[in-house]
């Protein structure tokens, strides 16, 4: 790719509010966070994939899903190199911002308070992410 070319996933904010709706844009792009217990994602069970709804990226799949109780989607573990993470010193916390590795949009946060093996929770926004039903982890 020459250095003119942008990636594909490179997008103007234009450009990614003609993509997402407007919570998808105010949570992928603006960091924002939706309300706790209101993603469908929170009891889907089904084998599959999570999709980042921005890109299409997987950076989960449903064998590291768990119930955490927190009212979002958690899991203990993302697919490797899906998911990179940030320091998040805002609302007067500091946390870890957890980002899709190929679009960069906001995911959700990390905790680590998760189950074993990773102890780790990764609270995700339902809004950031599509599931794919079956077992589509062979195919990638």
């Amino acid at each position: 790719m020459s250095q003119t070319e942008k990636p594909a996933t490179a997008k103007s904010d234009d450009e990614w509010e003609l993509k997402l709706t407007p919570e998808q844009f105010r949570v992928l792009r603006q960091h924002g966070t939706e309300r706790a217990g209101t993603s469908p994602l929170n009891d889907e069970h089904r084998d599959g994939i999570f999709k980042c709804a921005g890109c299409g990226e997987v950076p989960f799949d449903s064998t590291t899903k768990y119930d955490s109780g927190s009212g979002w989607p958690s899991f203990y573990m993302p697919r490797p190199g899906a998911v990179e993470t940030t320091t998040d010193r805002g609302h007067f916390i500091t946390r870890v911002e957890a980002h899709c590795a190929k679009c960069g949009g906001h995911l959700g946060h990390v905790f680590p308070d998760g189950p074993q093996p990773t102890g780790q929770r990764y609270c995700m926004n339902g809004v950031a992410l599509d599931f794919q039903p079956g077992d589509e982890r062979k195919k990638r």
